[in-house]
């Protein structure tokens, strides 16, 4: 069963609103056996994380997000079991939280030009409880002065392709993400695909590049995927003889239909990504 693994989720080291050790709590409360802490592009909130998760003597995995530039779309692996020490990982995630900071302070700058909303920089970073400003955090903003109803909405109206406050990605390379996980010793996983809507032909294309260049596992089971998704990930995990993972993808109590572990078990054609550690 893939409902004691949860090995996708994010603290207010990112874009979440728990701190590490609550997010481990709240974790150990619903039942969860194992949980992964994956933030974005940083890896500060695993040492809490880890100690709590000691404590409490849940299972735990040093884990973090990597956004990728890849065909002209942004993508996410999740590395597994790295050692957050390594200093190439370091390095590289340094690079891309630097790119972060200047995005979002662009971002701010084109939604006063392009969309008159003076001071945007300033009330999203106010939404940021750790270090890190994203696009999460003017969502949130943008929801607080009225500009939108919802934090979807946002997106589709102002942080997406042609709208006042999107901002290109300028990420790691796929090659080089798998690198830097395969050089701290992790497993590189293909977050949520699903997600990203490409058609069978460009997806498997993708997996066919991410298995060759040494990526381990595909996020079969996904908080944002369908009962469908999962099945069709399933059979895409098993062509391409990667190993699957499961992620709730948890963020904060604010999205109460996204819980840490309410997962479905993987399809039993997987082979799971936890079944040899």
């Amino acid at each position: 069963m893939s409902a004691g693994y949860d090995l996708h989720s994010h603290s207010i080291a990112s874009d979440g609103t728990l701190a590490p050790a609550e997010l481990v709590r709240r974790a150990h409360a619903t039942g969860v056996g194992c949980l992964a802490l994956t933030d974005h592009d940083t890896l500060a909130g695993l040492a809490e994380g880890r100690a709590e998760a000691q404590r409490l003597g849940l299972g735990w995995v040093d884990g973090v997000e990597i956004s990728v530039s890849w065909n002209q779309r942004t993508l996410h692996l999740v590395g597994l079991g790295i050692d957050p020490e390594h200093a190439e990982l370091r390095q590289g995630l340094a690079d891309l939280c630097a790119f972060r900071s200047w995005r979002a302070e662009e971002i701010g700058r084109r939604l006063k030009r392009d969309a008159g909303i003076a001071d945007a920089f300033v009330g999203a970073a106010s939404h940021a409880k750790g270090e890190l400003v994203g696009r999460t955090h003017f969502a949130h903003f943008l929801v607080q002065i009225g500009r939108a109803k919802g934090v979807r909405e946002v997106f589709k109206h102002f942080l997406v392709s042609g709208k006042p406050g999107h901002v290109p990605g300028d990420w790691a390379s796929l090659e080089q993400a798998i690198g830097w996980i395969k050089a701290a010793g992790g497993q590189a996983v293909l977050a949520h695909p699903a997600r990203y809507k490409l058609t069978r032909s460009k997806l498997r294309g993708l997996l066919g590049q991410f298995k060759e260049l040494g990526g381990a596992g595909l996020e079969v089971v996904s908080g944002s995927h369908s009962l469908d998704d999962c099945q069709t990930m399933a059979h895409h995990a098993r062509d391409f003889v990667l190993l699957a993972s499961a992620g709730s993808d948890y963020h904060g109590p604010e999205s109460p239909w996204l819980e840490l572990g309410r997962l479905p078990p993987l399809p039993s054609i997987c082979r799971p990504i936890w079944q040899d550690w």
